[in-house]
């Protein structure tokens, strides 16, 4: 099940709102949900009224953060298709990484329940589950592994609070050679 954001027709008008989801990704990465809309919009450079006719709800920029960050996700995934196994896996994974952090800061305001993140849920894994079924099939991954362990092991290491992104990316390497076959 694909989903997408919604953006707006005119050129302007999609700057707006893109640049709008990189300031909220940014503010509910570092101040939370309660991160000031005053304060997207000002990172993103537009005003206030820009913002709300874009997300007439704070619900509303919650949730098109996230789904933009799952649209992501599965664009990633089809530009490193053709990339060897391992290569494609891996490289996937430091994009998941990065929804992680998002999803992390969003989690508690969004409605697991809702049919958007099901959706989001299922799109996430048509994305990355062929890499992982492809490098598992490649020999590249124990043989016991599943996509889903691997998703838990991922997000649970980078849960973590870590010195530098330089550590999180060896940790991060120490999981990942667990799960590699040989």
């Amino acid at each position: 099940m694909a989903i997408a954001v919604r953006r707006p027709q005119r050129a302007d008008a999609r700057r707006n709102f893109d640049a709008l989801l990189a300031a909220a990704r940014d503010a509910f990465a570092e101040n939370g949900t309660e991160a000031s809309l005053e304060d997207i919009a000002r990172r993103a450079g537009v005003g206030i009224g820009t913002l709300y006719r874009n997300f007439p709800t704070r619900q509303d920029l919650f949730e098109a953060v996230y789904v933009d960050e799952v649209d992501q996700l599965a664009a990633v995934a089809a530009a490193v298709a053709d990339l060897p196994p391992w290569e494609a896996l891996t490289t996937w994974l430091d994009r998941f990484v990065d929804y992680v952090g998002t999803k992390r800061a969003l989690v508690e305001a969004l409605n697991r329940d809702s049919e958007m993140f099901r959706a989001c849920r299922a799109t996430m894994y048509e994305a990355g589950e062929p890499l992982f079924e492809r490098a598992k099939d490649a020999g590249e991954v124990r043989a016991d592994a599943s996509f889903d362990d691997m998703l838990r092991m991922v997000s649970g290491v980078t849960s973590g609070a870590f010195v530098d992104t330089a550590q999180r990316d060896r940790v991060l390497g120490f999981a990942l050679s667990g799960l590699k076959k040989g």
